[in-house]
């Protein structure tokens, strides 16, 4: 099976199961690494968006001067900040290419499918119940991910055996996302104390990251990432359809199931760390297509980076937007989150990216 020049670039050799490159391989790896060079110049950006100390104090830190209070604020409060949001940003990246490429479903994304509105409620049960909270990570990583895995597993019950039809999924992922977030509701409504502390995973938010957090992000987002880099011969048949990934050898059920364990698990370790940040897994993988072609050896690289420049670079104009309001509202306090940044983005680019569908389809 060949694909016509323009939509992704790839050839499948009939019956090896395998997909191979058109020329313009090139292309893609100065694309790749455009990005690169992009992450760091968010990572920097976010580096020097605080308040308490401004770039030429963030340079002095870095290069190995400046006081104790600028070092303690560089090093202890804005690095591990920076690299927690990188981290998540590259996780619900690339869970949203795996669950587009499995589901074939270009709306699919870990919001609409059950995953961040189950992490979500395990957060905020487990907080509610005093039984984890932003000082204790450990815990709350336990807990998001319970969560993340019972909204898959309720996703995975309903759907029985329309599990290959992407349309069906769809469905049935909007109406457990919509359960569970009900359910979180519910929470706050029988613990209404505990509002102001889980405010932040529902909304989304990077605030108060410290190396114990990202301690606890890096393992698990490299251990998922390899994962899902392994399937992206299987996970690229897929999205070209079950009837030629079965021809060309692959099984798709189990191919499906482990893809899906894999965005399930990239998810709930993102929202562990920084709470539900919109959009990012939904519109992230479009980004990443339209850069870098259909081929997921690719995509899901570039998803990577893509993500973490997302929600590195909303991060930091967060930051800046508070700055901002606290010199115009004389409100030291006043803090804008990440997720709020992500969502009014993301809401646009959903438009964008909705009428160009309608557009395709008429």
């Amino acid at each position: 099976m060949r694909r016509r020049p323009g939509s992704g670039r790839l050839r499948l050799r009939p019956g090896s199961g395998r997909v191979t490159r058109r020329p313009g391989s090139g292309r893609v790896r100065r694309r790749l690494l455009l990005l690169v060079v992009l992450v760091a110049l968010v990572g920097c950006a976010d580096l020097v968006a605080g308040r308490a100390v401004g770039p030429l104090g963030v340079g002095e830190v870095l290069g190995g001067g400046g006081d104790s209070l600028a070092r303690h604020v560089v090093l202890q409060l804005r690095l591990p900040r920076t690299l927690v949001a990188l981290g998540a940003g590259a996780c619900l990246g690339v869970a949203g290419v795996v669950l587009q490429a499995a589901l074939r479903n270009p709306l699919a994304g870990p919001e609409v499918t059950g995953v961040t509105p189950g992490a979500v409620l395990g957060a905020v049960a487990a907080t509610g119940l005093g039984l984890a909270g932003w000082e204790s990570p450990a815990a709350v990583v336990a807990a998001a991910l319970l969560g993340g895995f019972t909204g898959a597993g309720l996703l995975w019950l309903l759907t029985g055996r329309e599990r290959g039809d992407p349309v069906q999924m769809a469905v049935h992922g909007v109406l457990v996302s919509a359960v569970l977030s009900g359910l979180t509701a519910m929470v706050l409504l029988v613990a209404p104390g505990e509002l102001g502390s889980v405010v932040q995973w529902l909304v989304g938010s990077t605030e108060g990251r410290v190396w114990d957090h990202w301690s606890l992000l890096w393992p698990w987002a490299a251990l998922w990432l390899l994962a899902s880099w392994v399937l992206a011969g299987p996970l690229t048949l897929l999205r070209c359809g079950d009837e030629q990934a079965a021809a060309a050898g692959l099984h798709t059920g189990r191919a499906r199931s482990a893809a899906l364990v894999c965005a399930v698990a990239l998810t709930a370790g993102a929202v562990s760390a920084v709470g539900a940040l919109g959009f990012v897994g939904l519109l992230v993988p479009h980004l990443a297509f339209a850069l870098l072609g259909a081929d997921l050896r690719a995509a899901l690289p570039g998803a990577a980076l893509l993500g973490a420049s997302v929600v590195c670079g909303a991060d930091a104009v967060a930051q800046w937007l508070s700055r901002a309001a606290a010199d115009l509202l004389e409100a030291d306090r006043l803090s804008v989150p990440t997720g709020a940044v992500t969502a009014w983005v993301g809401a646009a680019l959903l438009l964008v990216v909705a009428r160009r569908s309608v557009k395709d389809e008429t």
